[in-house]
Order: C-alpha cells, then sequence, then structure tokens
C-alpha cells in the first residue's frame, strides 16, 4: 500500500488531491527527461562541432607538412645536382621577377644555358646551375623556382624565317 493510498483512507487528501498530484508528478518526471535530452543533444552538437575542427585543423596541418615536404624535395634537387661554376670569367645577364642579373660563369657553362642544357634556379637568393631535366623536375614542384630554362636550341633555322641569312656573332653580348 502507498502513501497516497494511506492518506486518503486517513481522510488527509482527497481523491482529486491524488490525482492532481500524480499529474504533477508525470509532468516533473516528463520535463526533467526533456531537460536531460536537450542536455544530451547540446552536448552531442558540442562533440559534433568540435570534431570539425579537429578535423579541419588536421587538414591544414597535413597540408602544410606536405608544402614543406614540397619545398625540401625540390631543395635538394637543386642543391644535389648543381654544377659548380668554377669561378667563371664570362658574365651571364638574365632576367629574375623584371630585373637584370648577373651570374659569373665559364664558356662551356655559358653554352650549355644558352643551348638550354642548363638551367637557373634560384633558392633564397642565391642562383644555382642544374641540368635541364632536373629543372623540369623542379619546375613540376614549383615553377617560381627556375628562373631560366631557354628551349633546347636547334642548328637549323625555320624555312619562313626572314633573318636566317644573318647569323648571330657567337660573341654577341647584352
Amino acid at each position: 500500500m502507498s502513501l497516497q493510498d494511506q492518506l486518503m483512507k486517513a481522510g488527509l487528501v482527497s481523491k482529486h488531491d491524488a490525482k492532481k498530484a500524480n499529474k504533477d508528478k508525470h509532468r516533473a518526471r516528463k520535463a526533467g527527461k526533456s531537460v536531460v535530452n536537450e542536455a544530451k543533444a547540446e552536448a552531442a552538437q558540442k562533440r559534433a562541432e568540435q570534431a570539425e575542427r579537429d578535423r579541419q585543423l588536421n587538414a591544414e596541418r597535413k597540408a602544410e607538412a606536405e608544402k614543406k615536404a614540397l619545398q625540401a624535395q625540390i631543395r635538394q634537387l637543386i642543391t644535389v645536382n648543381a654544377q659548380p661554376r668554377d669561378k667563371g670569367d664570362l658574365a651571364y645577364n638574365f632576367s629574375d621577377q623584371g630585373s637584370i642579373t648577373k651570374i659569373y660563369v665559364t664558356p662551356a657553362l655559358q653554352q650549355g644555358l644558352i643551348n638550354g642544357q642548363l638551367a637557373i634556379a634560384k633558392l633564397g637568393q642565391e642562383y644555382f646551375l642544374i641540368a635541364a631535366a632536373v629543372a623540369e623536375k623542379v619546375a613540376q614542384r614549383d615553377a617560381s623556382a627556375i628562373v631560366l630554362l631557354n628551349d633546347k636550341a636547334s642548328d637549323q633555322p625555320d624555312e619562313d624565317d626572314p633573318y636566317a641569312d644573318y647569323q648571330i656573332p657567337d660573341d654577341l653580348m647584352w
């Protein structure tokens, strides 16, 4: 026998009051469940938002790591394959981002640059001479690292070139 039944027998509570108390108790329990459900939903939403932020942060970190790895590959390709300039005495002029720059090379290196067998790459503020094949690999990773890569020279002039009869002297420097 419940406390409510005992109070009704004793005449302290009417049947109407007992029903009202049961309804209030039921409403309070139901309201408590909705508060608990709202709290659960809010916690789940916060977890989802945190997971999304973590995913974005991980993606940014991964992209940064890939960028650093790519830069390391470029640096390694250039430094390992750099041709020694052997304190050349010929000035070779080229354009770097709109300004004319000069490096000193040997006659053999100058001919390699002119023929497109060698290229000029830039790391930081320093210029390196590298083979054309290596320059193409570097350009695939970052085209801005290659400052100069001439097309391979063809020995035969074009058929419809109006200046085919006028050869450029070998000692012409600008």
